[in-house]
């Protein structure tokens, strides 16, 4: 991922397609960078302050993102909905413009990809999608790394993702097109999405063959769990198993977001077994967060070690 030029920073992080294809070489290669020097950019940021508003619960995305910023220098400032005013009829841009005054970022994890759009519109700091509904583009940043430090590249790598096509299987087919993957998702009839990137099938066996990974998902997540019945009946054959994971090339990985809920929609001897690297997917959220958040507040992904930049802002 060296040899990558300097291309813009988007002024949000709300979507994986907010990237250019160049773009998220150069984040994946800052990431790469902070990952091999964990402890290298601890003044960029000195001082400042990202508010983290999460109105989900969180284990992965909270402690990733608090790391992050103190690794940055920054302060990280968790609040819940009920510590804000938002939740006594204050407006998403009036609670923009108030936090935009105190923080140089503002990353949020919430249901609906209305929020943060509406955060983004009347902010006048870089806000980022933690994971809605809709999107979770820090999931497939860290997936992309993952993949590479497997593979040594991006380009050309079949990813199968089987089970229910939500907003982590379409992070990563937007992010998967810019960076040249193959993403190809198995789901049930009736739960597909119209996704730019993605090849949609029906049949699990087809969208694992030749695959270099396969990706599965929890069936029910937060918010759908009146229709647990029904999606647990309609996605058990997309359980991903041993010999599911069989008809992939031999050297596949398996791959997961987390939280699991094993034997149902993967068995224990899968996300258990030597092929499964989900704890490194959940470790390199830290490092891409961590280039995240440092590229949108300096407006830079070519900032180098111990170098101190201050932000840029309007």
């Amino acid at each position: 991922m060296n040899g990558v030029g300097t291309p813009a920073v988007p002024p949000h992080f709300l979507r994986a397609s907010d990237l250019t294809a160049d773009g998220l070489l150069a984040l994946l290669s800052l990431a790469g960078r902070m990952k091999a020097r964990p402890h290298g950019f601890v003044e960029a940021l000195r001082g400042d302050t990202v508010v983290c508003y999460f109105e989900k619960p969180s284990t992965r995305t909270r402690v990733s993102f608090a790391a992050a910023a103190e690794r940055l220098g920054m302060l990280p400032l968790l609040l819940r909905p009920d510590e804000l005013q938002l939740g006594r009829g204050e407006t998403l841009a009036d609670t923009a413009r108030t936090l935009s005054g105190y923080a140089a970022a503002i990353v949020v994890r919430t249901y609906a990809q209305a929020t943060v759009d509406g955060l983004a519109a009347a902010a006048s700091v870089p806000v980022v999608n933690a994971l809605t509904d809709e999107h979770h583009p820090c999931q497939a940043l860290a997936d992309l790394l993952t993949l590479h430090e497997r593979f040594g590249r991006l380009d050309g790598l079949r990813v199968a993702f089987v089970g229910d096509f939500n907003n982590v299987a379409t992070s990563l087919a937007e992010s998967g097109a810019l960076a040249g993957l193959e993403v190809v998702v198995a789901c049930p009839p009736g739960l597909e999405r119209a996704v730019a990137g993605a090849l949609v099938v029906h049949d699990p066996a087809e969208a694992v063959a030749g695959a270099h990974a396969v990706y599965t998902d929890v069936w029910v997540s937060m918010g759908d769990e009146a229709e647990r019945e029904a999606r647990v009946a309609a996605l058990t054959p997309y359980r991903v198993d041993e010999a599911l994971l069989a008809r992939a090339r031999p050297d596949a990985v398996f791959m997961h977001c987390l939280p699991a809920h094993r034997e149902e929609e993967v068995t224990a001897a899968v996300i258990d077994g030597p092929r499964s690297i989900v704890w490194q997917q959940a470790e390199n959220r830290l490092p891409t967060e961590e280039a995240l958040l440092l590229a949108l507040v300096t407006r830079r992904f070519d900032v180098e070690a111990d170098e101190a930049p201050g932000p840029t802002r309007a």
